[in-house]
């Protein structure tokens, strides 16, 4: 049986690779390796920012909350700009942006213009959002879950390795080295993308080639599908929990459980690094059995493990916790291709846009919300609170139509 597994496996990755498509995988890969992991660096570096701006917990929420938010809003425009000028072209413009507002978020010398440089590099990296999705869905019809797990899992090696470098180099140095040497990286990136990525992948038709009433109805009717309204109500409460968790893991870690910073840095790293493994195999389970039937265990996990981490003390209980905890990283795995699934061709981008700029406005304000509980007291009582909405969003799957 496991000798039939691993034939079946090999033979996907062999089908995913062929035609040229792996160099196109790769290059997705890597942009997005680079754009949620340096992302993702914020986290670990909130100690030096609240030191060095002079912020409380509240305010270290609201640079996150900016952060994400600027990330939300450009989804929209970035799926429509996917749709008509093409989702390869648009890879590159998105590492382009990011490398100039990072090389600004470096620069600069006031807290003011710290946030909004963060909130332009936000707006450069939701570029590459919807258009990465439409991309692997167009090129690997037949594998989009594990092309998606692949690439979701190099987003995981990027948040393993590059907030760990951030904080070494925080540590030794100052944080905006850190933000300084990844802006080559992404001018590098930007022309992989521009070598190895089509600059379209779908069709030449779009439906948002002009903006009319008729348009507007068209994605509107599409938007009030039952599997779109059920996946997106699912998302709004995963992500909101996915935020908030991530953005105060490690200062959690230091603060609570008492963990020296590079201990907590650690973990937070190990938590990314355990979805190298998480993400394609959640991606392959919803590939053979759909999401109503997985996304379930991959949130059961998610709820136990965070109604369970404020009773957790000392390091070996914590890495136990952290393990099941990374369980969090499978979901967009299984959402994810849904969502892009259940849209028609023509629309792909654009409605893909529309959803994931309404559900990361409203998970945009978790952060803050998360904070400004923790700076009260109520740090540990705020995880109880995420596992109570993991549990809702488990309840919500019952509803959720197989496409």
């Amino acid at each position: 049986m496991s000798r039939l597994v691993g034939l079946e496996r090999a033979s996907t990755v062999r089908e995913i690779l062929s035609e040229g498509r792996g160099k196109i995988l790769f290059a997705v890969a890597a942009g997005w390796f680079l754009s949620i992991g340096v992302r993702l660096a914020y986290p670990v570096l909130l100690p030096f920012l609240q030191s060095d701006l002079g912020l409380g917990l509240t305010g270290a929420g609201v640079l996150l909350s900016v952060l994400w938010l600027a990330y939300a809003l450009g989804q929209l425009p970035g799926g429509v700009l996917s749709d008509r000028i093409g989702e390869g072209n648009v890879l590159v413009a998105s590492t382009l942006v990011s490398a100039v507002a990072l090389g600004a978020v470096a620069a600069v010398d006031s807290g003011t213009l710290v946030f909004v440089a963060t909130a332009a590099f936000g707006f450069g990296t939701a570029l590459y959002g919807v258009a990465r999705f439409t991309i692997l869905s167009d090129v690997f019809p037949e594998h989009e879950g594990a092309a998606i797990g692949i690439t979701l899992a190099a987003g995981e090696v990027g948040n393993a390795v590059l907030p760990l470098a951030a904080g070494a180099i925080a540590t030794t140095l100052a944080w905006q080295y850190g933000f300084w040497l990844s802006v080559p990286a992404f001018g590098l990136t930007a022309l992989l993308l521009w070598y190895a990525v089509p600059g379209r992948t779908s069709g030449e038709t779009s439906a948002v080639d002009a903006i009319s009433r008729d348009t507007l109805q068209y994605v509107a009717s599409q938007l009030r599908r039952r599997p779109i309204v059920v996946v997106t109500a699912v998302q709004i409460l995963t992500y909101s929990v996915w935020q908030a968790f991530t953005g105060f893991y490690p200062t959690y870690l230091i603060e609570v459980k008492e963990l020296s910073a590079p201990v907590a840095t650690g973990l937070f790293s190990a938590f990314f690094a355990l979805g190298i493994v998480v993400q394609p195999l959640t991606g392959g389970v919803y590939d053979r059995i759909g999401a109503r039937r997985s996304l379930p265990v991959v949130l059961g996990i998610v709820a136990v493990a965070l109604a369970a981490l404020p009773f957790l003390e000392g390091f070996w209980p914590l890495v136990a916790g952290t393990v099941l905890l990374s369980s969090i990283l499978g979901y967009g795995t299984i959402t994810l291709p849904y969502m892009t699934a259940a849209f028609p061709q023509d629309m792909k981008g654009t409605g893909l846009g529309v959803l994931r700029t309404f559900y990361m406005t409203i998970g945009a304000a978790s952060p803050v919300l998360f904070g400004a509980f923790a700076e009260r007291g109520f740090f540990d009582e705020g995880y109880l609170v995420l596992a109570v909405l993991a549990v809702v969003a488990i309840g919500l799957t019952w509803w959720l139509p197989e496409l």
